[in-house]
């Protein structure tokens, strides 16, 4: 047998069509929502930082007085500490994310239990800070009504406490109703899409 004998029964022992298994393009069909959440992602890590720098020169731009702007970063400081902590939590998150090939079905389960657990790290995220939200608005109800000739010189009447309650209690629907809708919109409608590539695989 000749050289161009054994090429020709060489090429003819080739695969001339290749079958991609139906299986994984299933699988990697979940690529396109990850992307998304990788995304969001990234884009809100640097909106955080740069709300955090925001927040931090409220009493250059309001011209608070040294008193008030002593206690504004005692709070900010400790403010800082939590959104540093979870920050680096989900920053990790996401270098796990981009390191991630969906390639197989256990991949595919564990990239999706991360992402349920971070979206869950993150609503505590935000009921961490939601303490600092009540203490932030009552900071600056009291600020205003500081200003208010005579308002210290009496007892809070009756609707004054019930204003104080509804300010608590309005910060803490709000921050909590917030981070439902934002989780959802940014982050779980695009878990949801990659559960039902999950529901798919397990019916086959």
């Amino acid at each position: 047998m000749d050289f161009d004998e054994i090429q020709n029964a060489w090429n003819n022992d080739k695969p001339k069509n290749v079958v991609v298994p139906h299986n994984l393009e299933k699988i990697q069909s979940a690529n396109t929502p990850l992307d998304k959440i990788k995304k969001n992602l990234k884009t809100e890590f640097y909106y955080q930082i740069l709300s955090i720098v925001f927040i931090g020169t409220v009493p250059l731009i309001g011209n608070l007085p040294p008193k008030w702007t002593f206690f504004y970063y005692l709070l900010f400081s400790l403010f800082v500490a939590v959104c540093v902590y979870y920050l680096l939590k989900l920053y990790f998150f996401y270098k796990r994310l981009n390191n991630t090939t969906l390639t197989t079905k256990d991949s595919l389960y564990e990239t999706y239990f991360d992402i349920r657990l971070n979206m869950e790290l993150y609503k505590t995220f935000g009921f961490a800070l939601t303490p600092f939200l009540v203490l932030y608005l009552l900071g600056l109800s009291y600020y205003s009504f500081s200003k208010i000739p005579g308002f210290f010189d009496h007892e809070f009447s009756n609707g004054q406490l019930v204003g104080f309650f509804l300010v608590v209690v309005f910060g803490v629907l709000f921050m909590g109703i917030s981070l439902e809708w934002w989780v959802h919109k940014f982050y779980g409608k695009f878990a949801k899409e990659i559960r039902k590539v999950i529901d798919e695989l397990k019916e086959e």
